[in-house]
């Protein structure tokens, strides 16, 4: 006998994935509940659990991204504190050109053609990547938001580049040449002087 799901029935999980993007996109990571998840989905909050773990992990889950940069933060971070420019484009370019490349590429292009994966995508930078980064450096709060904004339009505009449009001659250009060249630009907009641009 056939047990599976009717046709037009929407699993637990399906219903908990569903309601966490509407959540996270609307009310953002810190604010959004696994409570409040659960509700929305119909089901016991246990079933957040079951399905996922965290809400970290849920969280990871609603994006479908290949990628945690959180769990990138610490080796970016290691060595001298000038040195951190370089280490974010090595560490980005090393993760953009392996195998979870090209599936970074469709969460982007679905961010860029839904305004609820485009909140989850501005969460996951903020939450998993920029502000960590950071939180490490000792940013100051009054400045941190600013600064995360200037690397994240840089790196944006790395993927833009060499992944989606592949524009010559950065889309096939070695690591070293592009670390290079946007290493120095990056550690300014984290750790040196943004007081014009901050101004402006």
């Amino acid at each position: 006998m056939n047990r599976g799901r009717r046709p037009g029935q929407v699993s637990s999980r399906d219903a908990v994935l569903r309601a966490a993007r509407e959540q996270f996109s609307r009310k953002g990571y810190d604010a959004a509940t696994v409570r409040a998840i659960a509700a929305e989905a119909g089901v016991d909050p246990s079933m957040i659990n079951h399905h996922f773990g965290t809400k970290e992990q849920l969280f990871m889950a609603a994006l479908e991204s290949p990628v945690d940069p959180k769990d990138h933060v610490s080796a970016v971070l290691s060595g001298p504190r000038e040195g951190v420019g370089e280490n974010l484009v090595t560490r980005f370019l090393t993760v953009w050109d392996s195998p979870a490349g090209p599936a970074g590429v469709a969460v982007l292009r679905t961010a860029m053609q839904h305004e609820w994966s485009a909140a989850l995508v501005r969460e996951f930078i903020l939450n998993r990547a920029i502000n960590p980064l950071l939180a490490g450096l000792g940013v100051p709060v009054e400045e941190a938001s600013w600064r995360g904004n200037l690397v994240a339009s840089q790196l944006s505009g790395l993927i833009l580049t060499r992944y989606l449009i592949k524009l010559e001659p950065i889309a096939s250009a070695p690591h070293a040449v592009v670390v290079q060249a946007l290493g120095p630009t990056i550690q300014r907009y984290l750790t040196g002087d943004v007081t014009a641009e901050l101004s402006a």
